[in-house]
């Protein structure tokens, strides 16, 4: 015997069951046709409703309710289906399935979850989120985005990347979005587990200061990969929280936003410090720096492990730390040196490295780029934009060696930029991006740097 709430003893069902029995079984007939007779319809119900406005309201609103309910039923049938469609001809296991979602960008994982309930449930696993990268989305993302990812990743977080690769504008202000007082709260978040991260890559975070910074990096004792592009606030102080927190670091890079002051020894000795205390350091790029000649030469020669170095963009450099670094480096592991657009670069000093070079000096040297949009200085000041480089004979006794000397001339829109071959596309995009901006910088970096040094603050640079 039916029971009393089966559809065979409910009237109103199955004459529900029957309308609907019937839409579905419709025969087919043209959109425009369809959308004449439900017009047609729908006014003679209304015409035959009642001459009260409200009770029409009521009828209209009924019908879109009905119509929002048949097409989330269809909506789900076709996930549904969808579902059963990828589980069948979908050819990878939910594991290996996890395994390629861990290694795209955070934008398009959520885009994946979206499709199928399949792909929704891989999605939701903690592995999938090893890698977070939110710096591809098409807007700044909030605050609270980013702690609902790092709680849904918990143990198995291994790479996070915040920020923009665009520099926001002033005006674009805006406190629930990450910046350097949120950093500081992330290093308290139960959910983030900083002594499993192992890449860390910090874009245009406003707002990072001392503070912030420590407190973030402080609690990352197993990184081995640290990005921080665009920051605002320069401070050599930087350097000695890795020094003491993060000895497994193997490739840094920093770029600032902004010319700081020159960097010598004394300033620079956190940095210096860093470079030679650390064990598995191979690869450092510090873009935009005011260093002096001899805290290059330093770091070119004090590190047992670094095999890249790239100074680009420094307006201070004129190349002198190049004299000891061909004739000292006999052991050194330096393979790559890359100090393009560098303003102050010479061209006499260029040319003694590639005399060098060609007596056989600096052996473990494989590349080298000195490639300048505003060309190089030449003994009488001016710009040079066709040194005469023993090139060929270079070729001929150092077949290993290349030397990049890139010199577009004055009227030439061609830009070099500071991306060695060796850089991922993330870093080409910013340079894309920055390439407007470094021709400001570099006719604002013709003036004596010794006023910027006077303005700038001491304890910024700790």
């Amino acid at each position: 015997m039916d029971s009393p709430t089966s559809p065979a003893q409910n009237p109103s069902s199955v004459h529900a069951h029957s309308i609907i029995s019937s839409l579905l079984t419709f025969p087919d007939s043209s959109p425009l046709s369809i959308v004449s007779c439900f017009h047609r319809e729908l006014e003679q119900a209304l015409a035959s409703a009642s001459d009260d406005a409200s009770v029409q309201e009521r009828l209209v609103d009924r019908t879109l309710q009905l119509v929002s309910i048949l097409l989330e039923s269809t909506k789900r049938s076709f996930r549904k289906r969808a579902t059963a469609h990828n589980s069948s001809s979908w050819f990878l296991p939910p594991e290996l399935t996890v395994k390629v979602f861990s290694m795209v960008d955070t934008k398009s994982l959520m885009r994946a979850a979206a499709c199928c309930t399949m792909f929704n449930k891989c999605a939701m696993d903690r592995f999938a989120y090893a890698h977070v990268d939110l710096t591809t989305a098409t807007s700044q993302v909030d605050s609270k985005v980013v702690c609902n990812l790092i709680h849904r990743a918990g143990k198995e977080l291994r790479s996070l990347k915040l920020g923009s690769l665009a520099r926001p504008y002033p005006s674009d202000f805006n406190p629930s979005l990450v910046n350097g007082p949120f950093l500081s709260t992330l290093s308290r978040n139960p959910d983030f587990i900083g002594n499993r991260l192992k890449s860390l890559g910090l874009y245009n975070i406003r707002s990072m200061n001392r503070n912030s910074s420590f407190e973030v990096l402080s609690v990352c004792s197993n990184l081995t990969d640290l990005r921080i592009v665009g920051l605002n606030n320069p401070f050599m102080h930087l350097f000695k929280i890795p020094t003491e927190k993060c000895r497994l670091i193997e490739h840094l890079c920093i770029e600032t936003s902004q010319l700081l002051s020159t960097i010598d020894t004394v300033k620079g000795s956190h940095l210096i410090k860093f470079v030679t205390n650390s064990p598995n350091l191979t690869s450092l790029r510090l873009i935009r720096f005011r260093l002096t000649d001899e805290v290059a030469r330093i770091l070119a020669q004090s590190s047992r492990t670094l095999e890249y170095l790239n100074l680009s963009r420094s307006p201070t450099i004129n190349g002198r730390f190049l004299r000891d670094v061909r004739n000292s480096c006999k052991e050194s592991p330096l393979k790559t040196l890359i100090v393009r657009n560098c303003l102050k670069l010479q061209e006499k000093e260029v040319l003694e490295l590639c005399n060098s070079l060609i007596k056989g000096n600096f052996k473990s040297i494989r590349h080298i780029d000195v490639s300048n949009n505003r060309g190089l200085v030449s003994d009488d000041g001016k710009r040079s934009y066709k040194p005469k480089f023993p090139l060929e004979k270079l070729k001929e006794e150092r077949s290993d060696v290349t030397l990049v000397a890139d010199f577009p001339s004055p009227r030439s829109v061609k830009h070099y930029p500071v991306c060695h071959e060796e850089d991922d596309e993330e870093l080409r995009k910013i340079e894309m991006m920055e390439d407007d901006a470094s021709s400001s910088d570099e006719e604002s970096s013709e003036d004596d740097a010794s006023s910027s040094d006077e303005e700038s603050s001491e304890d910024d640079l700790g």
